[in-house]
Parts: C-alpha cells; structure tokens; sequence
C-alpha cells in the first residue's frame, strides 16, 4: 500500500471532496485524523467507514480559521497518533455574490475561512514537519483562484492565495524534504452544484472536453498522487483538475 503507515491530517473532512480524500489515503493504509467545526452524525460515520479499514482514525471539532485552536489540535494530533505526515488543506466555505454588492464581512468570511485557515495549519504542520524532515502538505485551491469568476471576487481571491501559498512553502521548506502542492478543482458534483438548477449544470458541462463533471473521488485521486512517494519529485505546482475546461 502506497501509505501504510503514515499519517494524514484532513481538515473539513466530514463531506464531499473532503471525505473522499480521507477514505481514499485510508484505503492505501494511512492513519486519517480529520476535523470539522463540530462533531456530528457525518463525522461518526466517516470515522466507522474509516477504521472499517483497518487504520487508526480520530476526528477534532475545530474551527480552522482559529489560530490558538490549531495549535492546540496539531499537538494533539501529534500526540494521538505520533507523527503527521500528510496535511491536507480542505476546510473552506463560500459567500458568493458580485463584487459591488458583497458586503465587507462575506469578503472577510471567506478570506478567514479559506486562506488563513490553510496558513493556520501549514504553519503549524510545517513546524512538525521540519523536525521529521519530511512531509507533504496539499491544500485544495480552485481553477476560479487561477481565472477568477464573476461573483466569486472573495472566493477566487481566497483560492489564489492558497496557491501562493503553496509555492512559498515550497521553497522555504523544501530543504528540509517537505513538499508543498496545490490542487484546483474545475466542476465538481457535491452537495453545493447538485442543488444547482438542472440549466445551469448542463450549461457547465458543456464548456467541459469531457463532457462531464468531476467526482470528489477524481479530486482524492489527485491528492492520493501528491501525498504519496509517487510524487517524490513534486514540489510548488498546481494541478488543475477540470477536465480541461480551464
């Protein structure tokens, strides 16, 4: 298996893109340790799922954006299960609206919930991992944070930040053998498009070569390739994921 073993730490990992992350490196072997804002029936069942696959598994209620309560749950992470080898950045949210009626708070929501809460936990992690001197943290960004998008203006500035992000981490941790990735999801089918009108999908698959939208599992996929040795030699990029609409 790809990642016995090892350790990941997902955060809003209770649904959607994040839950298929966390069973898809669970089914290569590794430890999973996930939070969302609070414990509830979706992470009780994503934990029996996940230790029906034989891995360790705990999950944390924690609000990413909180900067002394990430600290606190990377230490006991850390100390639940011993080392955190994979961090994965999944916890966002989004407010959309056009930019001339979006109210300072929806920008600074979204801008909180997104991007600092990924600069929470990759500094935090980033810590750990220097003293390993090994890691790969993966933060999940969007095709709006490379494009942009029309009434999306704090969502897309959010996403292209994580990929900054990214790309600093890269180069600042690189020497200590930690490397640092963004995934960009294009149209994916979740919980937030399925209750889209039926007209508005349609008109997002075809803009789309494939003629279809994405799975949360094509996105784990993705994830499961930078977390593991296969991407040894990967550091600083983003991988669209959007079959090829951008």
């Amino acid at each position: 298996m790809l990642l016995e073993g090892k350790t990941a730490l997902i955060t809003g990992a209770a649904r959607g893109i994040g839950r298929a992350i966390a069973l898809r490196l669970a089914g290569e072997g590794c430890n999973i340790a996930f939070t969302d804002l609070a414990l509830s029936d979706r992470t009780d069942s994503l934990l029996a799922d996940l230790r029906g696959k034989g891995v360790q598994a705990a999950a944390y209620a924690v609000d990413a954006a909180d900067y002394a309560a990430v600290q606190q749950n990377v230490a006991q992470v850390q100390k639940d299960f011993g080392a955190i080898d994979i961090l994965v950045n999944n916890a966002g949210i989004t407010r959309d609206t056009l930019l001339v009626r979006m109210t300072e708070q929806q920008w600074d929501d979204v801008l909180r919930g997104n991007l600092k809460s990924a600069f929470n936990y990759t500094q935090s992690v980033g810590v750990l991992m220097m003293r390993q001197r090994k890691g790969s943290i993966i933060s999940l960004a969007s095709v709006v944070g490379l494009y942009g998008n029309a009434g999306q203006a704090n969502y897309a500035a959010s996403k292209a930040g994580i990929i900054a992000l990214m790309k600093s981490t890269a180069k600042e941790l690189g020497s200590r053998g930690i490397r640092a990735n963004a995934v960009a999801p294009g149209y994916i089918q979740t919980d937030m498009t399925n209750i889209l009108p039926e007209s508005v999908r349609a008109a997002f698959i075809e803009r789309i070569p494939l003629r279809r939208a994405g799975t949360p599992e094509d996105v784990a996929n993705v994830v499961l390739f930078l977390a593991s040795d296969l991407s040894a030699y990967v550091s600083g990029q983003v991988i669209r994921i959007d079959g090829a609409m951008s």
